[in-house]
């Protein structure tokens, strides 16, 4: 359950996967400011391509508008749930979209999103004070608002921590930051549903695939 703990804010370098041919390849900031490819990570599914960005019937909703107007507004916010599993290429069933917004972000994040119709349940205060509320349209996304959320198996996962370890997948020329692959699998610890369990499996053996 989320609480109300400040996490203190790690100054690991900021890793990024890019779309290079078929594959996620991870990268790091070099000194000089730079991106330098380390690794290729995984090859994706023939029948995912990632992140479709395809515009949805009946909204002006598109998810690469979708994901560069929370890049493009600065507000911190980190895509999870299926759609973050989605984005690296397993092919898992969702409707919805989930983001964990940063505590101080709510406005930032709900003024940005605005244009495209969708429109907060809860004001910012209430928002912070019960942890979540919904932006809605055609499209449905959760948003959490927490400083820290604790797993049923007891780790403590700080968004300040997650956002300085996230990685960033590209959803055409937008870029989509979600947490590295050990936060993403202590968010979905967060209920340990059935479906939960399953994604973790999922997850397990996409860091498993070989090069």
């Amino acid at each position: 359950m989320p609480d109300g703990h400040q996490g203190v804010q790690r100054g690991a370098a900021t890793s990024s996967l890019l779309r290079r041919g078929g594959r996620l390849r991870r990268t790091v900031p070099s000194a000089d400011g730079a991106r330098a490819a380390v690794s290729d990570v995984v090859r994706l599914p023939d029948a995912r391509d990632g992140l479709r960005c395809a515009p949805m019937e009946g909204s002006e909703f598109t998810e690469e508008g979708f994901f560069a107007a929370i890049a493009s507004s600065g507000a911190r916010a980190l895509l999870i749930g299926r759609r973050a599993i989605l984005a690296l290429g397993v092919p898992v069933l969702t409707a919805d979209y989930d983001l964990w917004a940063a505590f101080e972000d709510v406005e930032v994040l709900n003024a940005a999103l605005a244009p495209m119709g969708l429109h907060p349940n809860r004001t910012p205060e209430e928002a912070r004070r019960t942890g979540r509320y919904v932006l809605e349209n055609d499209e449905h996304v959760d948003v959490l608002v927490a400083r820290a959320a604790t797993a049923v198996t007891g780790e403590k996962l700080s968004f300040d921590d997650a956002w300085s370890r996230r990685q960033t997948v590209r959803c055409g020329e937008a870029d989509v930051a979600l947490p590295n692959i050990d936060d993403l699998i202590t968010t979905k610890r967060w209920s340990m549903r059935a479906k939960d369990v399953l994604d973790i499996q999922l997850i397990e053996a996409l860091r498993r695939t070989p090069t």
